[in-house]
């Protein structure tokens, strides 16, 4: 099993939503940058355990975890001329852009704020807290998949 951190903005889809959806699943989509995609497509796995992290907003925090539960598969919405995520080189025939689907499994009763991350000696070689890292999908190790579990006072 892999683990990972996916980075949403929680005015546009957060926690809450994934846990409101129904058989609180949905498909991870509008990932725009290369090498994200190229971790779904190349490393994620079903199975795979994913912290959920909120970003642009006031306290960005990992505040939940979930797991994916499909393969890849093209993003149509890159195909929609109304979606800000349209890419007009992508088609059904070639899509460039790929999602999968994830399963919300918990919300943290205490968030993680990305400063505690930040401070944490242990987390210091996490990607999230590299200086210009700013991909929307992560990998995570075991050790920081536990060490965050342990800030959150939860147990993986």
């Amino acid at each position: 099993m892999n683990y990972w951190l996916m980075k949403s903005e929680p005015d546009e889809f957060s926690i809450d939503d994934l846990a409101a959806r129904p058989n609180q699943t949905e498909g991870w989509n509008g990932i725009r940058n290369y090498q994200a995609r190229n971790f779904m497509r190349d490393a994620m796995q079903i199975g795979d355990r994913v912290f959920f992290y909120h970003s642009s907003c006031k306290v960005p925090a990992v505040v939940g975890v979930a797991e994916v539960v499909s393969g890849i598969y093209p993003d149509e919405c890159a195909w929609d001329p109304e979606s800000p995520y349209f890419d007009p080189k992508s088609t059904p025939e070639a899509p460039r852009w790929l999602k999968l689907d994830i399963h919300f499994l918990k919300k943290f009763a205490s968030a993680v704020p990305l400063c505690d991350i930040k401070s944490h000696p242990g987390l210091a070689d996490m990607m999230l807290v590299q200086k210009g890292s700013r991909l929307s999908i992560q990998p995570v190790t075991e050790i920081q998949w536990q060490l965050i579990h342990q800030m959150a006072g939860e147990t993986p």
